[in-house]
């Protein structure tokens, strides 16, 4: 049976999807990640249903690293799934830059192209690109196909993408990508199934430690939160989000912050990790007594208000709203408080269909509906990467 492999590599991690590909279906059967990579690499494989089928780790001190991670994951596929025949893997790559607005099979030439983007997406690039260069060197004839995380945003109007900067600099290709691509395409897709109104004007909020939100019109992309790099919009797990410009200046110039410094700072040490001094999980933050906990839930929710309203005023109006990622599909007490503040634009949530986490989470007297879809960005991969390479 053909089958379609999904890798998403992160900084220390290598999560990966098997799905098989019959009959025009694709039917997941196997998911896991080798997180740890540098430090303490441990490997989980489980089964569509959740059983563990393999488990691994190596020791503390280990340097596994992306290459070692892909190994053992090729060999746990080769013997765990001898039934199966690997024809291509699809890779999630944060950035495409101005040049990819579509998933496109790689090769040398395009994987060089897409190291030119490193410097806009620094902590994400390079760890995206490290599995398809080894499997260009170890298995070259097997197709690989690279979905991006800025393609969905790529038809947005021209003034959304734009920065009042010199066009000397914008000529350079600085200006607003936004991200999280795939699961708002994933999310625009869905909506049909789920009776949302995929043809209206609907703002996706896609929460977890990464967090953006998306209007959508027509199942197209308006506007998004995020911006230049995926540190803009809504305060995050460990990155700040929006940030006045002058505050960079101010830590350059009175603090003596180098650019790492800065660049750790901003992506590593803010959002709900830096105001609360606790952590970046939202469930700690929310068993917490502590009202430094507070204050950093209470700033991530009135952030996401008032990007709400200013989304809904690039779509002209607001027809749905939709919760997707681990904290937009999982906490309920979030997504009450982000509808009751909406309450303004005409959202009024059901607390029992809230909490029964949906579908449907708005009364039938809502004039604005809400929504919780679950995202499938790996299943969006795979669904790219068997269309790229049925075209001839």
């Amino acid at each position: 049976m053909d089958s379609i492999a999904v890798i998403n590599a992160g900084s220390s991690s290598l999560k990966f999807s098997l799905f098989a590909a019959a009959g025009g279906e694709l039917t997941l059967v196997a998911r896991g990640q080798a997180e740890g990579l540098y430090t303490a690499p441990r490997f989980v494989a489980k089964d569509a249903a959740g059983r563990t089928l393999n488990e691994r780790t190596w020791g503390e001190g280990t340097k596994l690293g992306h290459d070692g991670a892909l190994e053992h994951l090729v060999g746990f596929l080769r013997s765990e799934f001898v039934e199966h025949r690997l024809v291509a893997v699809g890779h999630r790559v944060v950035h495409g830059g101005l040049e990819y607005a579509e998933p496109v099979r790689v090769d040398a030439t395009v994987l060089a192209a897409l190291e030119k983007y490193v410097p806009l997406a620094p902590l994400h690039q390079p760890h995206n690109l490290a599995p398809i260069r080894a499997l260009l060197a170890r298995t070259p004839a097997l197709p690989q196909v690279a979905c991006f995380d800025t393609a969905f945003h790529r038809r947005q109007p021209a003034i959304a993408q734009a920065f009042a900067l010199p066009k000397s600099i914008t000529d350079r290709g600085v200006r607003r990508y936004g991200f999280h691509g795939l699961s708002y395409e994933y999310v625009a897709q869905a909506m049909p199934q789920y009776g949302a109104p995929a043809s209206g004007k609907v703002v996706v909020l896609h929460l977890g430690n990464g967090a953006s939100m998306c209007a959508i019109a027509g199942g197209k992309s308006v506007a998004s939160t995020m911006g230049f790099t995926a540190v803009d919009g809504l305060p995050m797990g460990t990155r700040c989000g929006s940030l006045d410009p002058g505050v960079v200046l101010y830590l350059m110039d009175e603090l003596k912050m180098d650019a790492r410094a800065i660049e750790k700072l901003i992506y590593q040490q803010s959002g709900l990790l830096g105001v609360s001094g606790i952590s970046s999980d939202m469930r700690t933050l929310e068993a917490s007594a502590d009202p430094a906990a507070k204050a950093a839930i209470d700033l991530f929710v009135y952030r996401i208000g008032r990007e709400l309203g200013s989304l809904a005023a690039a779509l002209g109006g607001l027809d749905a709203i939709v919760f997707t990622a681990g904290i937009g599909e999982n906490d309920r007490a979030l997504r009450e408080r982000i509808g009751r503040d909406a309450s303004w634009l005409g959202v009024e949530l059901d607390a029992a269909a809230n909490d029964r986490n949906g579908p449907r989470i708005s009364a039938p007297t809502s004039r604005v509906s809400a929504w919780v879809i679950p995202t499938n960005e790996e299943l969006m991969i795979a669904r790219h990467t068997r269309r790229v390479l049925a075209t001839p």
